[in-house]
């Protein structure tokens, strides 16, 4: 009934896909904004729902050159633009207020950099018991609180898989979910990040935390070149020493664009529909 020029969809989410068909079947121009991120792992929904969208997509806005050539090799050459990361946009703009409006770490009595902070949500880590089980071992193994607010997701199936005991005597502080701005407040002050999470990567490496990823690949492979981000996967051996060894690295080049990928989006659209 709308009728709009054109449909935008955001990342990589079942709700992405699902826009992106409908508007196809209607045949309205879809714009994909975080196009052209590539796990090359087709076992994780939200990498069908990637391909699937870029393929469909007539303006693909991507978050890095990575992403680009991505696209490129899969014949995608018309209609990229590299526009840069609109979270990068977000935390520019919400970090300091977030800092100063939460109370998360002063209600928890967590001093900035001496916690860990962990999320786990992935159906690889959270349906496969064995996983889970090595997962929630390193982390009660780490030196020092760590930070987990649970997903509701992770907290069924510890349940399902009576993993309760593992949280017993524990130096593990489990929370319920966060809002926006508590968890920026939690995530720049960590000391490190463990997560499954694609956009918790990359907030880790725009708040300049070190990251381990407890998956099996990335998408943000920058991140990982750079020296910002380790991958274990569930090995708990691996969790450990990657926690041990952790270092801050010199140098973190803007990879995710200026800060200004949102005016660049809005300009390429409105010069290409002619609309003001």
């Amino acid at each position: 009934s709308e009728k709009p020029d054109i449909v935008l969809v955001y990342g990589d989410t079942n709700s992405t896909l699902a826009g992106s068909l409908a508007a196809s079947k209607v045949h309205i121009p879809i714009a994909h904004v975080e196009a052209g991120l590539r796990s090359h792992n087709k076992k994780m929904p939200e990498e069908i729902n990637r391909i699937l969208t870029d393929h469909l997509s007539t303006w693909l806005f991507c978050p890095s050159e990575t992403a680009v050539k991505n696209l490129e090799s899969e014949g995608i050459k018309k209609g990229v633009y590299n526009t840069g990361d609109i979270m990068y946009d977000a935390i520019l703009y919400y970090k300091n207020i977030a800092l100063q409006q939460s109370v998360i770490l002063s209600n928890l009595n967590l001093p900035p950099k001496t916690y860990s902070l962990v999320t786990i949500h992935r159906a690889e880590n959270t349906d496969d018991p064995q996983r889970l089980k090595s997962l929630l071992e390193a982390l009660r193994q780490i030196n020092g609180i760590v930070l987990f607010p649970i997903h509701p997701r992770t907290k069924n199936r510890i349940k399902q898989w009576n993993l309760d005991n593992l949280f017993l005597s524990s130096n593990i502080k489990m929370i319920d979910p966060l809002d926006y701005f508590d968890m920026l407040a939690v995530e720049s002050q960590a000391k490190v990040i463990l997560t499954d999470s694609g956009g918790v990567q990359k907030e880790a490496y725009m708040l300049g935390v070190p990251c381990i990823t407890l998956r099996d690949e990335t998408e943000w492979v920058e991140t990982v070149l750079g020296g910002w981000n380790k991958i274990t996967g569930a090995n708990m051996e691996r969790i450990l020493k990657a926690v041990e060894t952790i270092q801050i690295p010199k140098d973190r080049i803007s990879i995710f664009g200026d800060g200004h990928t949102s005016e660049k989006i809005c300009k390429i659209l409105t010069n290409l529909t002619g609309n003001n």
